[in-house]
């Protein structure tokens, strides 16, 4: 089995993206920032972030059901906004996808937020409101059961630093993963969580018996070269004992969005 985790970029580098989804083809895939809007929509929106003007596409989601036909799909947005797109404005919905081999069975699932509550009508300022989706697979091949969560963690503007939202945020998740976890079952947490590796965060998960595999395995980047900024850190994949792992990798190549893809191979 293979779990991969991404940051999409709202789908900016689309084609690329959907390509190497497809050719990875990996069992549950946990996608962070995903859109998607009504039918009809523009192809495109722009988001503006920084100052810059970054491209949208608009029903990503859509796009990524259609490139993975062999997978269960599910959208769980934090948040809805208005876009332009030429001289219109259209609704937007932003967050996460999970997609899971139609062969696993699916025999739980949790969902929740982790900071404020769903923003229907404005994505609004940071930090904003933020999820968590955490679904358990039987894998009839190997006979054994896996709960895998996922999370885009909250931006502020400060960085990536400790805050108050980030200590509220990780109570929350922690609080998550104790109700939905059972006594000893295997457990993978991934995605954006948007910390710096000697976030107090970890230090709540490790109680939890969660151990990042990004920064134990010595790598220091999970961003491409289409992310200028210092500070290489942002996605990670963390795991529990009870998890037996072949491989795991930060995909360096090729470059499909403005992180890197994470990838955890099972035996």
């Amino acid at each position: 089995m293979r779990i991969l985790s991404l940051n999409c970029w709202g789908g900016a580098l689309y084609e690329r993206l959907l390509t190497y989804l497809a050719e990875v083809d990996a069992d549950v895939v946990c996608l962070q920032e995903v859109s998607r809007s009504p039918r009809g929509t523009p192809d495109w929106l722009d988001y503006e972030h920084d100052g810059v003007i970054l491209p949208q596409r608009a029903n990503l989601f859509d796009a990524l059901k259609a490139s993975l036909p062999d997978h269960d799909a599910f959208f769980f947005p934090f948040a809805r906004g208005l876009l332009p797109a030429g001289s219109g404005m259209h609704w937007q919905s932003f967050g996460l996808a999970t997609f899971v081999r139609s062969s696993l069975a699916i025999t739980g699932q949790t969902l929740d937020f982790v900071h404020e509550a769903y923003s229907p009508n404005a994505f609004g300022p940071h930090p904003r409101a933020r999820n968590v989706h955490g679904v358990r697979v039987f894998d009839h091949e190997s006979q054994k059961s896996l709960a895998i969560l996922q999370l885009h963690g909250l931006r502020e503007i400060s960085g990536k630093g400790d805050t108050a939202a980030r200590a509220g945020q990780s109570k929350r998740l922690v609080e998550i993963i104790r109700a939905f976890q059972k006594p000893n079952e295997a457990v993978v947490l991934c995605g954006d969580l948007n910390l710096l590796p000697d976030s107090q965060t970890f230090d709540d998960l490790k109680a939890l018996g969660l151990e990042d595999l990004v920064t134990k395995l010595g790598f220091t980047d999970t961003r491409t070269s289409h992310y200028a900024k210092s500070g290489r850190y942002a996605d990670y994949l963390l795991v529990n004992p009870h998890v037996e792992w072949t491989a795991f990798d930060v995909v360096a190549q090729p470059e499909v969005s403005d992180h890197r893809p994470l990838l955890l191979t099972l035996p």
